[in-house]
């Protein structure tokens, strides 16, 4: 696992990141110490409207039954 030193990681940070999208392990360091990881974000498992009809019930706007005598 390669292994780049913060100033390094600077001039290469395009490069670092296509290898990172690759697969490949690109660790940043600080004084040859490992300090942070670079890896790809995964893409949300949340599909817009998967949800649809049971979350959000067809009688959401109405008024709740406790505020009906504050709404007269």
């Amino acid at each position: 696992m390669p292994q780049y030193n913060v100033a390094e990681a600077k001039n290469r940070l395009s490069e670092l990141l296509e290898r990172a999208l690759l697969g490949e392990e690109v660790i940043l360091a600080k004084d040859n110490k490992p300090l942070a990881r670079i890896t790809p974000l995964t893409p949300p498992s949340r599909k817009p409207g998967n949800v649809k009809g049971i979350v959000m019930t067809p009688d959401f706007d109405a008024p709740l039954e406790d505020f009906e005598a504050i709404l007269r």
